[in-house]
């Protein structure tokens, strides 16, 4: 009997220095970059709120989050809005900055294994790294990245 491949439509988001990937089912929409409302207080990597289908959207750079550089925007810089797993944030959504077009793609299980290659330290708010063929995107935590914000954003208000 033939092994059943499990496959999985996701996205690769680009960033300064590599990608992050998650199920497609996580991304509501990827829209142009506009410039976010500052939120006054919060750290560097909370660039603020951006309205979107006439919400304010919390909107952080995970170069930031990570403690690398913010990198600029550019002409191909999009804003990426996922779904909320947990419901600590209000309003059920937050994004993130993508360095470029984001791009949607199936992988399946025989293209896809973990990279142990790069340590993951310990409250990053990545699950770990995965390679595919020449790729080695990370897995953010979604729900950390939730959590962050949701203090930030407290903190703020």
């Amino acid at each position: 009997m033939a092994e059943r491949l499990t496959e999985v439509y996701c996205v690769l988001i680009p960033l300064a220095d590599g990608r992050l990937i998650l199920p497609r089912s996580c991304v509501a929409e990827v829209v142009a970059h506009s410039t976010p409302v500052e939120m006054p207080g919060a750290p560097n990597w909370y660039l603020g709120t951006v309205q979107w289908n006439g919400r304010a959207v919390p909107l952080v750079s995970f170069e930031g989050i990570c403690g690398d550089s913010i990198p600029p925007v550019t002409g191909r810089s999009r804003i990426v809005v996922l779904h909320c797993l947990g419901s600590e944030l209000e309003g059920g959504y937050f994004a993130i900055v993508s360095q470029g077009f984001p791009q949607v793609l199936r992988i399946t299980t025989d293209v896809v294994r973990p990279d142990n290659s790069r340590a993951i330290p310990e409250r990053w708010p990545a699950i770990c790294q995965l390679r595919m063929m020449s790729e080695t995107p990370l897995v953010p935590d979604v729900e950390r990245l939730e959590s962050m914000i949701a203090q930030e954003t407290s903190i703020a208000a």
